[in-house]
């Protein structure tokens, strides 16, 4: 029989190699994207998988710090999307 905690690490392992791999296709739609907008979503792609990586490290760790460090980081993400994307669409972040 396989032992459970064996079998969650070799599951967190794979899962951490595959968020990896994403961000890296991510990164090459950023710097090869057609379009603003591709780049744009991939960038929060990346944002959004650089806090999987984030939460499998705790559960891999067993600390609850990176827990807290993934949801900042999911905060910083979507604010910076939100940014790029109104600069995208109206060209100016702040109006006056």
């Amino acid at each position: 029989m396989i032992d459970e905690a064996a079998l969650a690490s070799t599951t967190i392992d794979a899962a951490l190699i595959v968020v990896a791999a994403l961000c890296l296709l991510c990164t090459y739609r950023v710097v090869r994207g057609p379009t603003i907008p591709d780049r744009v979503v991939a960038l929060d792609a990346i944002a959004t998988n650089v806090v999987a990586i984030a939460v499998l490290f705790a559960l891999k760790t067993d600390r609850g710090l990176f827990v807290t460090v993934s949801l900042v980081l999911a905060i910083i993400g979507f604010l910076s999307t939100v940014t790029v994307a109104k600069y995208v669409t109206e060209g100016d972040i702040i109006t006056r």
